[in-house]
């Protein structure tokens, strides 16, 4: 069997087993006819290609890794394909990242965990090998929505936490305060004081980062009613970590909001010896490249068209 007939048979059984494409689906997709399809499938599970899971990776994919870490600060990378349906790459990317960091925990002994929210991270909780480390600490990383909802940041604290029998800490507060001198208020109370000092201390991060569409949950449910996205757009911004505001290059942008955000600075993500940010989707490209720009994560977890286009972008900004 040749390279291209390894790589074809490997697409099949992802598209296949993690995607749930059908077979004629998978035909109309690669080009081939159905039974050649159906072949493939039988030969990776023959093979032992296919378990439970998909034990091999893509050579494009961890070529794409490689050259990543080449081009940027990253020490590590995880790319997988991109699915078809927009709406499977939180659940690919959320299984990704939480291979990632099962094997992470397993290896390394880390006390402090802090994790943010959003769909991705809400998936990388569900396929989290379950344990126990009951001498870790999951950390908020920053304040949530004010209604309940799964995806909100104390939602997804608990849950991992619960998942891997580890000690939990909410950063109980709203995402962001009425104004800067609120803010400021909040923050400067004890029990917020030794939030930011316990998330400081954390070893790892799991986080993940918006854009300024539709798509993303702060946009939809957690900005404030006196502020608008297209003063957002207007200030600069592409997105956001942590509910600050970047700019291209990875700058928190000149607007009010950012004075507002109810988080640790950004640049506290420096200094976590590992930053994972699990994103995905074309419509997140310029926030990965910004975030990739101001080095605020050590390990990106993200699919191949998305992370084709923000190196683009990088290599554009110089």
């Amino acid at each position: 069997m040749t390279a291209d007939d390894e790589q074809l048979r490997v697409r099949v059984a992802w598209l296949y087993f993690m995607e749930g494409l059908t077979q004629a689906d998978i035909a109309t997709r690669l080009g081939i006819t159905r039974l050649r399809a159906n072949r493939l499938l039988g030969e990776a599970r023959a093979s032992g290609l296919v378990s439970i899971q998909v034990n091999s990776r893509l050579s494009d994919c961890v070529a794409l890794e490689r050259q990543l870490v080449a081009e940027t600060a990253l020490r590590d990378a995880v790319v997988v394909p991109t699915p078809s349906d927009p709406d499977q790459v939180p659940v690919v990317l959320g299984r990704a990242a939480a291979e990632y960091l099962s094997r992470h925990l397993d290896e390394n002994r880390v006390r402090g965990l802090g994790i943010g929210w959003g769909t991705t991270l809400r998936e990388a909780v569900r396929h989290l090998r379950a344990g126990s480390f009951p001498e870790l600490s999951v950390n908020s990383m920053m304040g949530g929505l004010t209604h309940g909802l799964e995806l909100n940041t104390f939602e997804i604290a608990s849950s991992l936490a619960s998942r891997i029998a580890a000690q939990c800490n909410y950063f109980a507060a709203p995402i962001y305060a009425g104004s800067a001198k609120s803010r400021d208020t909040i923050l400067a109370q004890d029990v917020f004081r030794d939030s930011l000092q316990r998330i400081a201390t954390n070893d790892v991060a799991l986080l993940s980062v918006g854009d300024l569409s539709r798509r993303s949950l702060l946009i939809r449910y957690g900005l404030p009613r006196d502020v608008t996205v297209e003063s957002l757009r207007t200030s600069g911004a592409v997105g956001d970590i942590m509910g600050t505001f970047l700019d291209p290059r990875g700058a928190p942008v000149k607007h009010g909001l950012n004075q507002r955000v109810i988080a640790p600075p950004i640049a506290i993500l420096r200094d976590i010896s590992t930053v994972i940010v699990a994103s995905g989707g074309l419509n997140k490209a310029a926030v990965l490249a910004a975030v990739l720009r101001a080095r605020l994560c050590s390990v990106l977890v993200s699919d191949e068209a998305t992370v084709r286009a923000a190196m683009g972008l990088l290599r554009g900004l110089g």
